[in-house]
């Protein structure tokens, strides 16, 4: 059975950082999609980062949103997934969830396992 526990949410000031981790278990990393998603209050769900294990090397993208604040990062002895966060912002505000899928042949990530979320609040 697989199982996620996100850790590492709070609430911080603007230009802060916090790391996120996803503890994972059930599975292995070979072959994977890790993400990261968060949706705020009132907006739907939308993926932040991710990582594929399957190609040669690990692979990783981000929203436009978060590039070059957030980055993402696995450890395979660990079997824990992390999101780096900086230069936080109020937008950031949002439940944030960890994930756990496949990619099938030329198709993009699907996940059917969630973590239950870690919230982040940033104030301004």
């Amino acid at each position: 059975q697989v199982q996620l526990v996100e850790s590492g949410g709070g609430s911080v000031q603007a230009g802060d950082s916090l790391t996120l981790s996803c503890k994972v278990s059930g599975s292995s990393f070979t072959k994977v999609c890790m993400g990261w998603f968060r949706q705020a209050p009132g907006k739907e769900r939308e993926k932040v980062a991710q990582i594929y294990t399957g190609g040669s090397f690990p692979s990783s993208e981000y929203d436009d949103s978060v590039k070059g604040r957030f980055a993402i990062s696995h450890d395979g002895a660990k079997m824990t997934v992390t999101l780096q966060m900086n230069s936080l912002q109020y937008d950031d505000t949002a439940m944030y969830y960890c994930a756990l899928g496949h990619k099938p042949f030329l198709s993009p990530c699907s996940y059917p396992y969630w973590g239950q979320g870690t919230k982040v609040t940033v104030s301004s």
